[in-house]
């Protein structure tokens, strides 16, 4: 459901010269001298990860705030050194690309504001007739692969918890775009979002063994995606931020209580988009943006954490982050 990031510690070197990728959308009758413009930079292609923004949009949630929102797609390399360099407001990002750009040998000055769904819902999926319901039965697979240290760590770990042998999984480098296709060739098993390619699987008729992380172990159920921003921002803006994050889980709101509305309001910002698709996506993570929380976006300190102290334990980062790379400081009080 996202692109992954071939290199995590590359971005800082890609910050110049990006501001004018991918196509703009934002509200019409917007941009008037009293609004504040406000830049949002998405981690890929717009799909229901993103609807809240767009709702937020359609619905002039923003406008009523003074806010001239723009969501624009990433450039190559993506967007997190978009707002390290304050060339962007705030960012789609993930946890795990979060940490590598603090800890970095030269860090960005970037933090997560916002988790946009509350729980990781990726996970290992396969057809039904390969057979593999638990990790070991990886062993002897093709497994189309990002070829990552960060995804090699987590699939190490959950082989080897379920007694097999990760070296005897075929790594089959590959940068999935169409999962459907891909498991009807010679790739047998792949990394998912299940809210996006799982869905699509369903859609499709396939029927499919999948294997959560946060059901694996749940040191994996970590933040992936989450709204970045960076923090000489926040400490120059600290209001305007907060007019964002508002009118922000305004949207999200409205998408978790109508997810076919939503989902239409997203492809008539991303006509690329199969309604049908969307809508059975929306009707799934509608019950993930928040889960059993109250508030959608706020972050708990605690698996933010542990999921850090992994990352430092694997060598993923360079030291010791803790609670370091979050506030839940801006979000709706």
């Amino acid at each position: 459901m996202k692109k992954k990031l071939v290199s995590l510690l590359a971005m800082s070197t890609l910050i110049l010269g990006l501001v004018g990728c991918g196509q703009p959308t934002n509200q019409e009758g917007v941009g008037n001298g009293e609004q504040e413009k406000v830049t949002v930079v998405l981690d890929w292609v717009p799909n229901t990860n993103h609807t809240g923004m767009y709702v937020a949009l359609e619905k002039g949630y923003y406008n009523e705030l003074g806010l001239n929102v723009e969501i624009m797609q990433p450039p190559e390399g993506g967007a997190l050194a978009l707002v390290a360099a304050g060339k962007a407001e705030f960012a789609v990002s993930f946890q795990e690309e979060i940490g590598p750009a603090l800890t970095a040998e030269n860090p960005l000055p970037v933090v997560a504001v916002a988790s946009i769904i509350d729980h990781n819902v990726s996970g290992i999926l396969s057809l039904k007739e390969k057979g593999i319901d638990s990790p070991k039965k990886l062993e002897g697979m093709n497994y189309a692969s990002w070829d990552t240290p960060f995804e090699r760590s987590i699939l190490t770990q959950i082989v080897e918890e379920d007694g097999g042998d990760f070296s005897k999984v075929n790594l089959i480098p590959n940068t999935v775009t169409d999962v459907i296709s891909a498991l009807q060739t010679d790739i047998d098993a792949v990394w998912v979002y299940y809210g996006w390619d799982g869905v699509a699987t369903e859609l499709a008729g396939l029927g499919t063994n999948y294997l959560p992380f946060r059901d694996l172990n749940p040191i994996f159920d970590f933040y992936t995606p989450v709204l970045a921003t960076g923090t000489k921002y926040l400490e120059e803006n600290e209001e305007q931020a907060k007019k964002f994050l508002e009118a922000t889980a305004k949207g999200y709101e409205y998408a978790i209580e109508n997810p076919e509305e939503a989902a239409q309001i997203l492809v008539k910002h991303a006509p690329e988009v199969d309604l049908e698709l969307a809508t059975a996506s929306q009707k799934f993570l509608a019950n993930e943006y928040k889960a059993e929380k109250d508030q959608w976006g706020t972050i708990d300190s605690t698996r933010w954490s542990t999921f850090y102290e992994w990352m430092y334990e694997n060598n993923l980062i360079s030291q010791p982050l803790d609670e370091q790379g979050f506030t839940n400081a801006y979000l709706p009080q």
